[in-house]
Formats: structure tokens, sequence, C-alpha cells
């Protein structure tokens, strides 16, 4: 059951970069804390310092560790001024100086003549680029927005989706008052963190709040108290609810995993129907509970199959079962 979904390239500003990778800023040009990021990798600029720009992307942060700094230290100033002029001649977002390393004055008096904002930090330059790597991947991360709620239910992401007033917001209360976390609702930003991987948020101007037909707007943060919310949680799993129809055959066993596929990643599918006298908010509790368990290698529906002797493949075990 795939998603329409619309591709488009993502960007945001370096002050966003800084404030998170906690760096120290050595250089900034008028502006340049709003340069806009939009290639999730990076660079480190060797073979660039040795003449060598074939394939050099400029649209990527440069990070200067221990070995590039070295190699600089043994030039003497005026080449040294050289090899930096052309690099910073390229116009990439910034440069970055791992493991404190003091920045060489040649390069804090061309950096004004290129406008390329100068930064450190103390880390070690493989434990900098693995996380400013993974920070970039999820913020230029495919991302599409879909209706529906997401909730924590414990400790997996479950995205409650269906028709607008069957009921998504109203048990998504139902289960914060239980104890689990709300992170979305009306609107769920969806990211791909890795192609394994989805990430939901909340758009920041709706964060936090629900909508209750009858009741209005609430903040279940104010309501419920800090504890009950949650600003981004994986999507481990998608639950469709329908109006009870009893026309339809809805499955009764679950030996079988349905799936949805968002951003190209299969996401485990239930259907879960609506009716008076179902409590939506346990079934929901106990799906958690259950993917969980599949996830770790236990199917249920199988081992009671395998317990009477029945072929979990067979295409009719309801009536083998006489249910």
């Amino acid at each position: 059951m795939p998603l329409e979904e619309i591709t488009r390239e993502f960007s945001f500003p370096l002050k966003k970069m800084i404030d998170e990778m906690k760096l120290e800023t050595l250089y900034m040009p008028e502006n340049g804390e709003n340069t806009l990021i939009s290639n999730n990798d990076t660079n480190r600029p060797g073979l660039q310092l040795a003449g060598f720009y074939d394939y050099f992307d400029n649209k990527r942060v440069q990070v200067m560790g221990k070995m590039e700094h070295a190699y600089l230290e043994n030039m003497d100033s005026e080449t040294r001024k050289n090899r930096l002029e052309n690099l910073l001649s390229y116009h990439f977002p910034a440069l970055v100086l791992t493991r404190s390393l003091e920045a060489f004055p040649e390069l804090l008096e061309i950096a004004p003549n290129f406008d390329i904002p100068i930064l450190r930090t103390e880390e070690s330059t493989s434990v900098f680029i693995a996380k400013l790597l993974a920070f970039l991947n999820l913020q230029l991360a495919p991302r599409i927005t879909r209706h529906g709620v997401l909730i924590e239910i414990y400790g997996e992401g479950v995205m409650i989706m269906g028709e607008s007033g069957v009921g998504k917001s109203e048990t998504a209360v139902e289960l914060v008052k239980r104890g689990h976390r709300l992170i979305a609702d009306d609107a769920v930003e969806i990211r791909k963190a890795s192609n394994i991987t989805l990430v939901g948020s909340s758009p920041d101007n709706i964060r936090h709040f629900l909508e209750l037909r009858g009741i209005g707007i609430v903040n279940a943060r104010q309501l419920f108290g800090i504890g009950s919310v949650k600003m981004s949680e994986k999507i481990d799993m998608v639950v469709e609810m329908e109006l009870w129809n009893p026309e339809k055959t809805y499955d009764r066993m679950g030996v079988d995993t349905h799936y949805m596929t968002i951003l190209g990643v299969k996401v485990p599918l239930l259907n879960i129907p609506v009716k008076p006298g179902r409590n939506l908010a346990v079934i929901l509790e106990v799906a958690a509970m259950n993917n969980r368990q599949k996830k770790m290698g236990y199917n249920a529906a199988k081992d009671l199959l395998r317990q009477l002797g029945m072929d979990s493949d067979s295409e009719d075990i309801m009536s083998d079962l006489n249910l």
C-alpha cells in the first residue's frame, strides 16, 4: 500500500549545525549563519590542498583534521596561503577545524575575501564526522507529511491513520492518559533517516496540540505534563483505522505481516475495524507489544498453528480451525 510521495531537495541554515554540534566560531561573514546546507556528506580536503580538484563537491562542509593541519604546517607561509586561497575560492558552506587545532593566520586573513565561515570543535576528526553525518542525514532526509497521529506505545512508534472523524485523536488521548507519549496529531512529518528507518515528528506550529471534536483544541503537554509528549520517534508500525464493515473479512490470525511502503521503506501495517464497544487504546497497546515480539522473532499465530500441527502456509486456516 504505497503512499503518494513528492521528492524535493531540502536545506537548513548553517546556524542550526553550529548550535547542534556546539561549534566555536573563529570567523563568520555577515549573514554567514544563514548559509544554506543542502548536501548530506562531508569532505576532508587533503587531496585539494595538494592541488587535485577533480570531482570536488563544493556543496559539502569541509573538515580539516590533524593530518591536513600537519601537511600545511610543513609549508612556508606563502605556499600555505596559496594552497588555502585555492581551496577557499570554491566557496563551500563552511570549514571546520577539529581537535581544537589552531587556525593558521593565513587562513583567518583570507577567509573574509571569500566569505567562508571558519569553525572549530574539540572533537576528534572521526568522531566529529560521524556525528555530523548523522545530523546531516536526519536534517536533509527525504520527507513527506501525512494525515494521522503518531504516538509512542511501550517504546514502539505507532502511526494511526484513517478517515477524518474515525477516532484517531480520541484514541491518542486515551493512550496518553495511560502513560504513553504523543509525538504528532493531525499532521505527521515523516523523514527517511536511513534505508530501513523512518522518523516521525510534528510541524513546529502544531506540536503538542490535539483536536477533539466537541471539545476543541487541547495542549497535551499542558494537560498531562512534559512526560506525555516527545519530539520525534521511529515509525515501527502503521495502524489503519476504519469503520466496521460487516461485508469485509478482517484478519483474525495475523500469521502473515502486511506492509505499507513509505518513502521506499516497508513498515508493518494493521487494519483495525472501529465499532462501539471496542477499547481501541487497549487494542493498540497489545498491537505494539505484539509487533515488538515479532521483531524479536516470535509470532504467536505461527506458534499456535505449530502446536496444533497445522501448516501456517495454509490458504484456509480459519475453516481448518472451524472459526
